[in-house]
Order: structure tokens, then sequence, then C-alpha cells
């Protein structure tokens, strides 16, 4: 008989060293104000940095999307690393703010190199194809000055959102509070994707870097001033320890043989309510002998006394829940890999085509991705108020993170193959000009071709980014809760450094992505990544199929027939 412990539906509110007169809905127009020009002061820069490159650093195009793909790799894996300082060290309030100083620092840098020509080579004439490469010395103050802004951005984004969740009490204000952050993101980066980008397309780079380090001043000053309202939570150490522990216990004990007592194993819980079976469930049963008592491994008043000898039953299946989880969200490395190449190459794709609008406005070429974010907005709201409700009036049952996943993953598929036939006719359209080698060339071709693609990949972001980050936030153990968010944001980085690799072999064994695109075959690119999603689709369901809900109280009918 499993032990029933009924639980409230959120952790972080039992915690007792989070509990004090402090919080509450006051400290979230600090943090709202944070937020918001966090995110205008990073993308301002990030959306328009592939185009920086190539127009003020005579950066290759294909080149300077992969330093794009790579800074937002790194970006979004630094969300992670903030996570685990933040919880075993210095907390949410330390990180924020000295992340937004860092970054307040390198928006400083980068705003130089933009106003100094002596940091920046000169200019290239246009049509020509023998530049000026910039020195060694620009280059490191580029990317030194990068990298701390982006530093800055993934240190201070997602731990606003564990800081912000802290200081509410109720899981209903919580739950509405992270909607209320993620609109803010979309929010905050459409207007930095459009003003700030067309001030610095077409009134100077230096005035637009300048805007954004003043929006990072000023978001820091605000955070600042809302100190005396904080609740600030102590740093616990890292979760991460605890599961390391289970696998250290359990190779020490490798040779003992395992028992089918629920008196032989040790229950005592980390303080979260959570329903526990009496004995270890048998899947990846050597773990189990980390939470198998021997001689000397409690003290008289059950305690541990040698806690990288013994592991609570608890910490045991937190560390499988997390095996379980894995080959799911492995499978959205490469659902989002090929959203990272399109982000990119687009803007490309955009620069060598007609993007006026009327007779005196030129759409930047950056902003072109704000089509997504736009998209993204409107739909998670369609669906979030007539989609969902519908279909769980239609069916009886709301769709499951899951189900919701799998979506995406046909929508990204099929925006891949709408790029893939969009490129085709912009070639077609280079063909029947005779533009092939006329290096910088507009092609006749209007930039609205793009949207479409744009559009469907914002449906599926809509289905999958909240699917994940729904799934993660369910069945991560309590105790990882706050990295549970931040999961997302780790996919996403490592599938820009996925995407900056396939993009490197494709171009080292192919003439598909030479540094003229109209000479070469994007569409043949957009066909792989077609190819590959349609592989990873059919890998996600066999593991969404084998993956059964493991948090009890959230289990959405696991039991069904099609359970995904």
């Amino acid at each position: 008989m499993a032990e029933s412990k009924k639980v409230p539906g959120d952790t972080e509110a039992q915690m007792s060293d989070s509990v004090s007169k402090k919080g509450g809905l006051i400290t979230l127009f600090f943090i709202a104000g944070t937020l918001s020009g966090v995110m205008l002061s990073g993308f301002g820069w990030l959306a328009n940095l592939i185009v920086y490159l190539v127009e003020e650093f005579n950066v290759p195009s294909i080149s300077a999307t992969q330093i794009s793909n790579v800074v937002h790799g790194c970006m979004n894996l630094i969300p992670i690393l903030g996570a685990i300082i933040s919880d075993s060290y210095l907390g949410t309030f330390s990180v924020v703010a000295i992340s937004s100083f860092i970054s307040s620092l390198g928006m400083i840098m980068l705003t130089l190199t933009a106003k100094l020509s002596s940091l920046k080579p000169p200019p290239c004439e246009t049509g020509s194809s023998l530049c000026q490469t910039p020195s060694k010395v620009q280059l490191a103050i580029l990317y030194v000055s990068i990298a701390m802004a982006s530093a800055g951005l993934g240190g201070s984004r997602y731990t606003l959102a564990t800081m912000g969740a802290n200081q509410l009490d109720k899981p209903k204000d919580k739950e509405t509070f992270f909607n209320w952050f993620f609109f803010t993101i979309f929010a905050s980066c459409i207007i930095s994707s459009t003003a700030i980008v067309y001030v610095e397309d077409s009134i100077s780079w230096e005035l637009g870097y300048g805007i954004c380090f003043a929006a990072n001043f000023v978001a820091l000053a605000i955070f600042l001033a809302g100190h005396q309202f904080y609740r600030r939570d102590k740093p616990r150490g890292s979760p991460f320890t605890g599961l390391l522990r289970v696998v250290v216990a359990a190779v020490w004990k490798r040779k003992l043989v395992l028992s089918s007592r629920s008196e032989d194993y040790y229950h005592e819980h980390d303080g979260t309510n959570k329903v526990m079976p009496a004995t270890p469930k048998r899947s990846f049963r050597f773990l189990n002998r980390a939470a198998l008592k021997t001689e000397g491994d409690i003290y008289s008043d059950g305690s541990i006394a040698r806690p990288w000898k013994l592991c609570t039953l608890q910490q045991v299946e937190d560390l499988k829940t997390l095996i379980r989880l894995f080959p799911i969200w492995s499978s959205g490395i490469f659902l989002t890999t090929p959203i990272a190449i399109q982000s990119s190459i687009t803007v490309i794709q955009a620069l060598s085509m007609d993007r006026h609008l009327g007779s005196n406005f030129k759409i930047p070429a950056a902003s072109i991705v704000v089509v997504v974010l736009i998209s993204s907005s409107i739909f998670v709201a369609l669906f979030d108020r007539f989609l969902f409700p519908t279909w769980q009036k239609l069916i009886g049952r709301p769709l499951t993170p899951l189900q919701r996943i799998g979506v995406g993953h046909v929508i990204n598929v099929l925006s891949m193959a709408i790029s893939a036939l969009v490129e085709s006719k912009r070639l077609e359209t280079v063909h029947a000009h005779h533009l092939e080698a006329q290096h910088g060339a507009i092609v006749p071709m209007l930039v609205w071709w793009l949207f479409p693609q744009l559009v469907v990949v914002g449906i599926g972001d809509a289905f999958h980014f909240p699917g994940q980050v729904a799934l993660y936030y369910q069945e991560f153990p309590a105790s990882l809760r706050t990295t549970a968010t931040a999961m997302v944001s780790l996919v996403v980085g490592i599938a820009f450094y996925v995407s900056t690799a396939l993009v490197d072999l494709i171009r080292n064994v192919t003439g598909w992505l030479p540094e003229n695109i109209n000479s070469g075959r994007l569409d043949n690119l957009y066909w792989i990544l077609v190819t590959a999603g349609a592989l990873n689709f059919i890998y996600f369901l066999v593991c969404a199929k084998l993956y059964k809900y493991q948090n009890i109280e959230k289990e959405v009918d696991a039991t069904s027939s099609f359970d995904i």
C-alpha cells in the first residue's frame, strides 16, 4: 500500500524560509519594469545582430548567421547556470542585479563599437567583394561586448520569473504571473524588434544601441528601487547535489541484494507532501539501492549519517523521473533546431529582397522575424480562450502537454516545407533576372513572401513551447521546479549550437550555402530540415507513447488509449 500524503499544488509556498511579510503584488510592479527594460535592451541589439555584423563589420552573411546562432545558444544556456547559482549560493535578487549590471557594461562597449570608427573596419561599397575585414583587436572588443550583453540578458531573464513567483503565495496567483511574464517578454520583443531596430537601420546604430543601454540602466534602477519590498529566499543548496548522491550511493551499494520490504528503505521526505510508494518502483532498479538502509547510515534521531551512501526514496524516484523525461526532452532539440536556422537565414533572405512598404518606408530586415512573435502572441491567446476550451467540451478532456508538443512538431515541419517552396520561388526569380553573379543584388520579389512561413512557425511555437513548459513544471521533481521552466531555454540553447554545426557541415560538403545566396541552394537546406523534422516527430511519438505521467495529481487520463 502506498503512503499517501496530500499536497497543496505549490511546494514553494511551504518553504518556511520563503514566508515573510515582504512580497506581494507591489513587488510585481518593480519586476515588470525590470523585465520590460531588460528585454527591450537585449532584443534591441540581438534582433539586429546579423545586419550589424554584415553592414558594419563586413562579416560574410553566412558567417554572421553562425555567430548569431552561437550568441543565441549562449544566451539560452546561461539561465541554467543562473538557476544553479541562485539556488545554491546567491539567491535570485543578487543574480538579477549582477546580471543586469554586466549587461549594462556590455551595452556600453557595444555602443562604443558603433560610435568610434577605430573600433570597426571601413565600410564596404555596395556590390564590392573586396571588403576590409576587421582586425583582431576590433573583433576582440566586439565579441567581449556581445558576450557581456548576452550573459547579462540570459542570467536575468528566467531568474526574474522565479523571483516573481516567489513573491506570491497562492498557486492561482503564480499561474497568472507566469502568463503575464511571457506576455511581457513577447510585447517587449515586438517593440524592440521593430522600433529600436528601425532606429538602428534608419537613423544610426549609435543611437539604437544607446537606447538599449538606457533601457538596461533604467531596468537595473527600477529593480534596485524595489529591494525593500522583495521577499528573498535563502539559498538551499543545489538540488542536483541530491541527485548526484543517488548515483554515488547506488554505486557504493551495488553488491547489496534489493529488498521487497518497505522498512528496509529510507522514507524520510524533503518537506513536500508528495505521494510516494512504500517501496521503490521496479524501473531502473539499480538506483533503488541508494535508498536501502545499512548499518551506520542513520543517526539515532532518524536523520541521515552518511548522505553520500544513503538517499531518500523520494530522491531516488526524482532521479528516475528525470531519466524518463530525457528522451522527450531530447526530441525538443531538433524540434527547435530548424527554427533556429530559419530565424537567421530569413534575415539574410530579407536583405536580398524588396522590403519597401510604399515609396518612403523600407522594412528593416531584422524586423521580419517579429512576425513570429506577433503570430505566437495572437495564437496563444486564441488557443487559450477558444481552441482548448472547445476541445475539452467536444472530447471530454483537455489537451495534454504531450499532445500540444506533438501538434507543434507537425506544424514545424509544415513551416519548413513552406520555407523551401518560397526559397525555390525566390531562386527562380533570381535566375529569370540573371542576378546569380551580382553580389548584394536585390531580387525583384516582395519580402511579404516570407511572411506565411513565419506565421506558421508562430502557430507551432504557440503549441509546443507552452506545452514543454507545462510538461516540465508538472512532471519535474518538486526540488527542481525552479529549474523546470529553464529546461526549455536549455533546449533552445543547444538547438542553436546544433544549428551552427549543421549549417557548417552542409556548407563544407555542398555548394548550397555560398557567400552570395543568390547563387546557392537554400531550398535544399530547408528540404533537409523537413526530412529531419519528420524523423524527429516519429522519434517523439515513440517516446511519448512509452511515457507515463508521474505526477498523479495533475495527470490527465494517462490510462487512455492515446495518451500523448
